[in-house]
């Protein structure tokens, strides 16, 4: 008689995790992506794709894998690399990809998106997710709006999104924070979502962007889109999906089971112990050390010793609150690389 399959088991094969992958600093990323993906979660039974843009007049240089060499790795090691094709950001906003590329995934099967400079230390199937009720990374910082002495408020601002787009406001603000404060408004980090259908959400990622840039409300007129257009329009497709903020437990992405290290620099600087012992687990064998080498990051942080330079100036425990701070001290002693 065969035994009930385990919920982990079950939630294991309802969906695909994805990322972006293109030439330049994401193809090296993508390799530490996979890899540690693999590592602690050996019998996925979902798919890890990867979305390449591919040429078009949109793009200045091809924003293809550009290295050989990688795309064999990230092959080798279980990823797949599905191409799209960017027709509406292209150079002008590369983050679009992460908006675009979601059409290159098959319609109505579940996905978690997360950024590509991001480590997997724990098993996916720890997290139970619910993909009628979808969310986003809760990791950010009030990088926008900026709000000016004389001009609107948060309140103002977020409430002039919403209502160009026939969203209810309200039954998104946090009551719990106070009127005016940046927390009280429905914010998120990009750096992973997930959803029941990646056409869906692509279909209102994509409106909500695009309408934004072409006519966005007066309120929100002197503010910068860039690069935070994907975290502007990112609350009201999770709004008008049904999601909400949280709909995934507190402590485990962006905690045990994913970190979004943003930079590898401040990865050192900042990570748990836990992160740096697989970073450096994931990228010792030699067929992944002899690729990722030729990324300088990797080489001089990882292989050459730095980031031990760079982790000795910080106390995990006390770290500066604001992560420019935590930047320009790296910086002052040249050990930032990007």
């Amino acid at each position: 008689m065969s035994s009930k399959p385990k919920r982990a088991e079950i939630v294991a094969k309802e969906y695909n995790v994805f990322a972006i992958v293109q030439g330049g600093r994401l193809e090296y990323e993508a390799v530490l992506f996979v890899a540690s993906f693999f590592e602690n979660n050996p019998n996925f039974k979902g798919r890890l794709i990867l979305g390449e843009p591919q040429p078009s007049e949109r793009w200045e240089d091809d924003p293809r894998i550009s290295n050989p060499a990688v795309r064999a790795l990230l092959l080798e090691l279980g990823a797949e690399i599905i191409p799209f094709q960017n027709g509406v950001f292209g150079d002008r906003y590369p983050n679009g990809n992460k908006i675009i590329g979601l059409t290159c995934l098959p319609e109505g099967e579940p996905f978690v998106f997360f950024d590509t400079d991001t480590v997997f230390t724990g098993r996916m199937n720890q997290v139970p997710f619910d993909f009628d009720k979808p969310t986003a990374s809760m990791k950010r910082e009030n990088t926008w709006p900026e709000v000016d002495l004389y001009g609107p408020g948060y309140a103002e601002m977020w409430k002039s999104l919403y209502d160009k787009f026939e969203l209810d406001f309200e039954s998104t603000l946090d009551m719990s924070q106070p009127d005016e404060y940046w927390r009280r408004y429905m914010y998120f980090n990009a750096g992973w979502f997930f959803y029941k259908d990646p056409a869906e959400f692509a279909t209102y990622f994509t409106h909500y962007a695009t309408e934004i840039e072409r006519e966005a409300p007066w309120q929100i007129e002197t503010q910068e889109l860039y690069p935070w257009l994907d975290q502007i329009a990112l609350p009201l497709v999770i709004s008008k999906l049904g999601g909400a903020r949280n709909t995934v437990p507190d402590g485990l992405l962006d905690g045990a089971v994913s970190f979004h290290y943003r930079y590898l620099s401040l990865m050192y600087a900042v990570a748990p112990d836990d992160v740096i012992e697989t970073v450096e687990k994931v990228l010792s064998p030699n067929k992944i050390k002899k690729v990722v080498k030729a990324y300088e990051p990797f080489r001089r942080l990882v292989f050459q010793g730095k980031g031990e330079k760079v982790r000795e100036m910080f106390d995990r425990e006390n770290l500066p609150r604001k992560e420019m701070a935590i930047r320009q001290r790296i910086k002052k002693q040249n050990m930032w690389f990007r």
